[in-house]
């Protein structure tokens, strides 16, 4: 059966790949590293995609960690920034996070009624890649883009995992997917930092993100999949490694 993989970007784009699609959200400045991060660290993680709505899942939770950010400013009554480098240091694990971010979660939130969603980052694009093919024909990786621009990041990540599925017999659905896939191919992990994301990083003085995500590039062997508006941890399979075996050594 014909398997393909297509990139595209920003929140308006999911309505063209909400059915027979699994849709990969990709925003790695930093709304999906945060939120993997903290589900690698046990923590559950709950996106939204506004103020009223962050505060109105903290009223329902207990004892939440509010998290994130808008248009770059840490709201009022928030805890930390959108930012996983101040997350690692936290050790209230049993704080349920409610992440709020500009582009990232809203994209989340655009994805949420498609059939399949996952999320991705610099952190685990070869094992999500490979736990993609062994269940989803079609898969959309989509960037949630800042200020009308596909960050260099994003574009990185995304291609990053398109090439790992062609290894396993995907094909790219269009010609943008086969250019943005080539531009990025056999790039080291930092070639990102010369874009607008990491000179924000900078300006701002929020170093300590931009050293997190190079200092954990590919380290988490899991899939995350968002279900019931939760991100959840989907253990690396015996079932993928045995398919990865199959196609790439048989």
């Amino acid at each position: 059966m014909p398997r393909s993989i297509v990139i595209d970007c920003f929140p308006e784009s999911v309505v063209r790949y909400r059915k027979g699609y699994a849709v990969v959200v990709i925003d790695v400045v930093r709304a999906t590293t945060t939120a993997i991060t903290a589900v690698a660290l046990g923590r559950r993680c709950l996106p939204v995609a506004s103020l009223d709505a962050a505060h109105s899942l903290a009223g329902r939770l207990a004892d939440p960690l509010l998290i994130g950010e808008v248009n770059g400013i840490m709201p009022e009554g928030f805890d930390i920034n959108n930012s996983p480098a101040a997350l690692v240091k936290r050790m209230d694990l049993h704080r349920p996070a409610v992440l709020l971010s500009s582009s990232g979660t809203k994209l989340l939130e655009a994805a949420a009624s498609c059939e399949a969603v996952f999320l991705a980052c610099l952190r685990n694009f070869t094992s999500l890649a490979t736990h993609l093919a062994g269940s989803f024909a079609d898969v959309a990786v989509i960037g949630a883009g800042t200020r009308g621009e596909f960050r260099e990041e994003d574009q990185m990540c995304c291609a990053w995992i398109a090439d790992r599925l062609f290894e396993f017999g995907y094909r790219p659905e269009n010609e943008a997917t086969a250019t943005i896939a080539e531009r990025w191919r056999g790039c080291r992990p930092d070639a990102w930092t010369r874009g607008n994301s990491a000179a924000y990083l900078r300006r701002s003085q929020q170093l300590d993100d931009l050293e997190f995500i190079l200092d954990h590039i590919d380290d988490l062997q899991a899939a995350f999949a968002l279900r019931d508006g939760e991100v959840v941890w989907e253990p690396f399979a015996k079932a993928d490694r045995a398919y990865e075996r199959e196609i790439l050594y048989d």
